[in-house]
């Protein structure tokens, strides 16, 4: 079987994908970051979906002590007035790039030809590591910076997808999307108002 490496975060979109990776027939292993996020829950609810599929996972911690975003730093204010045109504060700097360099060295090591993540650009936060352009960028990094050449292939397959169509694709594939995690503010519930929430409560209505 092809093997990937699934960058799973515990949200709608990365278990999506997980399972997306799953029904073309990758034989998947999960990789999940602890960077000191504020919204540690979302840890256990990818831990959940990775038993739940039986796929093997493992939990990498790294730390970010520069801060830099309202996802480390507890002394700034997750935003709750919904997605502008201003890069939000809780983009974290460079952390696309961090998690790709990692499940990179990942698949090199492990012989996997794939490298899946639920990035999407169509109803996202309009963070710039989640555009095509930069994954194009990062796939002739691969092509140019490793022994597999162009053997590993980076795959984000809800690029172009909103919220509601990823919720379909989810529901369609038997994705538990009653078991993930969304809202930024790390407390035992969702908030419903930081721009996560916001944003899978219009999918979750627009998928009906």
């Amino acid at each position: 079987m092809k093997k990937a490496i699934v960058l799973l975060s515990g949200g709608l979109d990365s278990t999506t994908t997980l399972y997306y990776a799953l029904d073309k027939g990758y034989d998947c292993q999960a990789l999940i970051f602890d960077y000191g996020q504020r919204h540690r829950r979302e840890i256990k609810s990818a831990k959940t979906v990775a038993r739940h599929t039986k796929v093997p996972f493992h939990v990498l911690r790294i730390k970010l002590p520069w801060k830099g975003s309202s996802l480390l730093d507890k002394a700034k204010k997750v935003p709750t007035k919904g997605v502008g045109k201003v890069i939000p504060s809780t983009y974290v700097p460079g952390r696309n790039i961090i998690f790709l360099s990692f499940a990179l060295s990942f698949a090199e090591s492990h012989d996997a030809e794939a490298i899946f993540i639920g990035a999407h650009t169509v109803d996202y936060s309009g963070y710039p590591d989640c555009r095509p352009e930069f994954f194009r960028a990062f796939q002739q990094v691969i092509n140019k910076g490793t022994k597999v050449s162009d053997r590993v292939k980076i795959i984000a397959p809800l690029l172009k997808m909103n919220k509601a169509q990823i919720i379909k694709l989810g529901r369609k594939l038997g994705a538990p999307l009653d078991q993930t995690w969304s809202c930024y503010q790390g407390g035992v519930k969702p908030c419903g108002v930081c721009d996560s929430c916001r944003i899978r409560e219009r999918g979750l209505q627009g998928a009906n």
